[in-house]
C-alpha cells in the first residue's frame, strides 16, 4: 500500500528533480532569469498540496524561509507568474516528460530500465466538482424556491487514470469533460502509457466493455485485457465477439478484484489534493486535473538524496 508524503519540503525537493528532469531551465534566451521554469514547477505542484490558490502560495513561500530555500528561490515570485507560467509548463508534450520522468523515479536508482514491468495495471475515470461558480449566482437561479441550492449542473470536470495496481503510481491521465462514455478514451491512455511501461494485464470495469478495446489492448499492444461483458441488455445469450464471450464465461475474478486500486488512486487525488477545480475555462480545467495526476505522483515517490542541479 503507498503512502502519500506529509512534509513540503520532501514534496518540493521531489518535484524540483523531477521539473530538472523533464523542464528546460529558460523558455527562452531572452527569458529575464529570475525563475527556472523547475521552480515555477515546483511553486505549482505547492499550489495542489496546500489546496490554495496563486496568491496563496505565494503568500506562504513569503513566510516560509525554508521552502524557498529547498528550490533555491531568492525572490517570491509574484503570483500573476505563476499564472502565467501554468499554461506553458502544462501543455500536453510537457504534462507527458513530467509523467515520464515520475514513473522513471518510481524505480531504484540502480535499477531503472526503460520500460519497467508492471504486473496488474487498472482504468477508470472520475467526475470533479468546479467550484468558480458562486453561492449568490447558485442562490439566484433559485430565488423563490425554499431550498436555496438546487440547482444541477449539466458538465463537469472528468478524469482518466491507468494506475499501478501494487503502488497506485499514475501511468497515463487524460483529463476531459463529462459526463461521457468511458470507452471513448481508451485507445487513447492505453497508448499514452504503453511506451512508459510493459503492462501484462489490464482491468476494467463494465464502462470499458467493447470488442475493438480488447483487440487494441491484446493484438495491437499484447496486453491482456479482463473486462466484464456488461454491456447491453440482460440476456442468457453468449455475447458477440470473441473477447467478449471470452470474458463472460472464463472471467478471472481474483485478478478483476484488483481493479479498486485504480477507485483507491482516484480517492487518495481528491481526498489529499482536493476534489474541486478551481478553473473557469475547459483548458484550464484540463491543465488543473493533470496537474493533480503529477502531483500525486510525487507525492508518492520518496525524495532524492541529493540535490538536483539547478542554475539560478
Amino acid at each position: 500500500m503507498s503512502t502519500t508524503s506529509k512534509s513540503p519540503r520532501k514534496v518540493a525537493l521531489v518535484a524540483l528533480d523531477v521539473g530538472t528532469a523533464a523542464l528546460p531551465l529558460y523558455s527562452h534566451l531572452c527569458s529575464p532569469k529570475k525563475f527556472t521554469q523547475p521552480q515555477l514547477f515546483v511553486c505549482l505542484v505547492l499550489k495542489e498540496f496546500f489546496k490554495t490558490d496563486y496568491r496563496g502560495i505565494a503568500g506562504i513561500l513569503a513566510d516560509s524561509t525554508d521552502l524557498r530555500q529547498a528550490i533555491g528561490l531568492q525572490t517570491v515570485p509574484h503570483f500573476t507568474t505563476l499564472q502565467k507560467a501554468a499554461p506553458r509548463l502544462l501543455r500536453n508534450p510537457r504534462v507527458q516528460q513530467l509523467l515520464d520522468q515520475t514513473v522513471q523515479r518510481a524505480r531504484p536508482r540502480g535499477r531503472r530500465p526503460h520500460r519497467p514491468r508492471v504486473k496488474r495495471s487498472a482504468v477508470d475515470s472520475s467526475g470533479f466538482e468546479a467550484h468558480h461558480t458562486s453561492h449568490y449566482f447558485v442562490r439566484r437561479r433559485t430565488k423563490g424556491r425554499k431550498d436555496w441550492q438546487s440547482t444541477t449542473y449539466k458538465r463537469f470536470p472528468k478524469l482518466a487514470l491507468l494506475c499501478d495496481c501494487s503502488n497506485h503510481l499514475v501511468l497515463a491521465a487524460i483529463a476531459e469533460r463529462g459526463p461521457g462514455p468511458d470507452i471513448t478514451h481508451f485507445e487513447r491512455i492505453v497508448c499514452q502509457a504503453f511506451p512508459r511501461v510493459r503492462m501484462e494485464t489490464l482491468l476494467a470495469d463494465a464502462g470499458y466493455d467493447a470488442e475493438w478495446a480488447h483487440g487494441v489492448a491484446r493484438e495491437d499492444l499484447g496486453i491482456r485485457t479482463i473486462i466484464p461483458a456488461g454491456i447491453g441488455r440482460p440476456t442468457d445469450k453468449a455475447p458477440k465477439g470473441y473477447y467478449r464471450r471470452l470474458m463472460s464465461r472464463r472471467l478471472h475474478l481474483t485478478c478483476y478484484g484488483q481493479r479498486w486500486q485504480v477507485e483507491t488512486a482516484v480517492s487518495m487525488i481528491k481526498r489529499r489534493l482536493g476534489s474541486a477545480v478551481n478553473a473557469r475555462s475547459y483548458w484550464s480545467q484540463c491543465r488543473a486535473l493533470m496537474l493533480k495526476a503529477i502531483a500525486h505522483n510525487i507525492l508518492i515517490l520518496y525524495a532524492p538524496t541529493e540535490p538536483s542541479r539547478l542554475a539560478a
